[in-house]
């Protein structure tokens, strides 16, 4: 009686596989990160060429591929909307290898809606890709329940070439001198990093290095790059002109004690204007209109400096035009 009411509580993938089912040890807690012995075998014996041979193409062809991998007929059906939306002619076969793959890098099905739904371009990535995509981020030292929580947050970081992820890790380790682990942490924390402009990305890490004298350590703590450029130049401006922050010198020593990074931009606006900034919200609001004007300004001049630069030729040489608002640094 028992053995009965819990089999019509089972889902029907498992009750229809009932033979696949074999008992491992290390199911429970040893190994949270690796899918069930049962779960695996499921998923390779419903591979999508299986799910897909011999039957119709249509609505049903996509939607029973869907239950065969454990959805429920509302998540299936709710999926293959959103698939049939966005498919752009990736054809079905391709759409459920990628909710295969998912699975098996060990999101539960609600997880795996939320990510499709969050980023349906996934569904025009061949299997292949992926497969190779996720091994580039296990070497860049992301590991499970690190793997699996860059791509719930960011899953469009594999919908990007191996190619362009690893110029972006060069790119920070060679212009931005982080370490390895350093830039681990950045995709771990902040994964959206890998779409930022380059330019304005480097401009941003030479903004806080040099006028705000803050070293790559405390970057990565604070999350950094979770942040605009303007987000961080508003605050630290409006610190800078109240007195609150000070630019260190060569030796990096100030007469006042600046707040850390992680402060100023780990808190809501309310929080810093009133406990960081000890101001008004209203006095914020206009320094930051006029901080946009001065900005806007300078970076006209900063564009006539460069053209009557390049016009004269007197042999000085740019070592790099760091993002639009023109904060260059010259070579000697």
């Amino acid at each position: 009686m028992g053995s009965s009411v819990c089999l019509r509580r089972m889902p029907r993938w498992i009750t229809r596989c009932s033979t696949l089912l074999v008992p491992c040890p290390l199911q429970f807690g040893k190994f949270p990160h690796q899918p069930p012995l049962y779960f695996t075998r499921r998923c390779l014996s419903y591979t999508p060429d299986n799910i897909l041979h011999n039957q119709k193409t249509g609505d049903e062809l996509s939607v029973r591929g869907l239950l065969d991998l454990g959805f429920t007929d509302s998540q299936a059906e709710h999926i293959y909307q959103t698939f049939s939306q966005s498919r752009g002619g990736s054809p079905a076969k391709r759409a459920l290898s990628t909710i295969s793959t998912l699975i098996v890098l060990g999101f539960n099905n609600s997880t795996v809606l939320k990510v499709v739904e969050k980023c349906p371009e996934l569904y025009s990535v061949q299997e292949s890709q992926l497969q190779q995509r996720i091994g580039n981020l296990r070497k860049l030292g992301l590991v499970e329940g690190s793997l699996q929580r860059v791509v719930s947050h960011h899953p469009q970081i594999l919908t990007m070439t191996m190619k362009k992820i690893n110029h972006c890790v060069m790119f920070l380790k060679e212009k931005c001198v982080f370490t390895t682990q350093q830039v681990t942490d950045i995709f771990r924390d902040s994964p959206a990093v890998i779409q930022e402009d380059l330019s304005q990305l480097e401009y941003k890490f030479q903004y806080v290095y040099f006028r705000m004298g803050v070293k790559q350590a405390e970057m990565v703590k604070s999350r950094l790059f979770r942040f605009t450029l303007d987000e961080v130049r508003n605050r630290h401006c409006f610190l800078e002109r109240r007195g609150m922050y000070e630019t260190p010198d060569k030796k990096g020593q100030t007469t006042i004690v600046n707040p850390k990074l992680s402060s100023i931009l780990s808190v809501d606006q309310d929080m810093f204007v009133t406990q960081v900034a000890k101001a008004t919200s209203e006095e914020f609001d206009v320094f930051q209109r006029l901080l946009t004007r001065e900005w806007q300004e300078e970076d006209l001049a900063d564009f006539g400096n460069i053209s009557g630069d390049e016009e004269e030729d007197d042999g000085e040489q740019e070592e790099e035009n760091s993002g639009k608002m023109g904060y260059m640094k010259r070579k000697k």
